[in-house]
Order: C-alpha cells, then structure tokens, then sequence
C-alpha cells in the first residue's frame, strides 16, 4: 500500500488561495471595460492594500511564533526541573536503602 503522499501545508494551501486571487483580480482589470490608466491605478492600490495586509498578517504571525516559543522554553524548564526532582529523589531513595544506619533498619531473618 502506498502513502498519502499529497498533504499540503496551512501555508502552501493560503499562498495558493492569494496567487489564484491575485491573477484572477488582475485578469478581471485587464478584461474590464475602463479606461488603462484607471485599470493601473486600481491594481496599484489593491498591490499596496495587499501588501499591508501581508505585512499584519506577517507581524501577528510573529507574535504568535514568540508567544510559543516562549511558552514552549516555560514547559521545558518546568519538565525539566520535575525530571531533576524525581531524579534527586531517587538518588535520596538509594541511598538510604544502601545505608542501614540512616533509617530505623531491622534485618529480615
């Protein structure tokens, strides 16, 4: 049996959506019955309006990426403090089972 080798990205999938968008908005102004000049000046706007919008998009994706990272090093240092807790505990345990004298020991007979 073969794999499923055609999943896409959240990312390839939402820069699809924006080309497709982008050539059909482009082929709508070239086919529009306007003048040149109006057509240009239209795909200039909606060009800069686009770009700001990627640019939030890109600053909100940022924040995002920050606030997981950052949350993601407080996991890891919590993890990582209970594994040394559990570790030192253990060493605690040893110890005492291979010292008689630090507990009340009675041999088993």
């Amino acid at each position: 049996m073969g794999s499923n080798q055609s999943s896409a990205s959240a990312g390839s999938v939402a820069l699809a959506f924006l080309s497709g968008a982008l050539v059909g908005a482009v082929g709508a102004f070239l086919l529009a019955p306007q003048r040149g000049q109006d057509s240009r000046e239209r795909i200039v706007g909606y060009a800069r309006r686009t770009g700001s919008d990627i640019r939030d998009l890109q600053d909100k994706a940022t924040d995002a990426l920050d606030d997981v990272v950052i949350k993601s090093r407080d996991f890891v240092d919590e993890a990582s403090s209970a594994v040394k807790e559990a570790i030192e505990a253990g060493r605690d345990a040893m110890r005492r089972e291979r010292d008689p004298n630090s507990h009340d020991y009675t041999p088993k007979i």
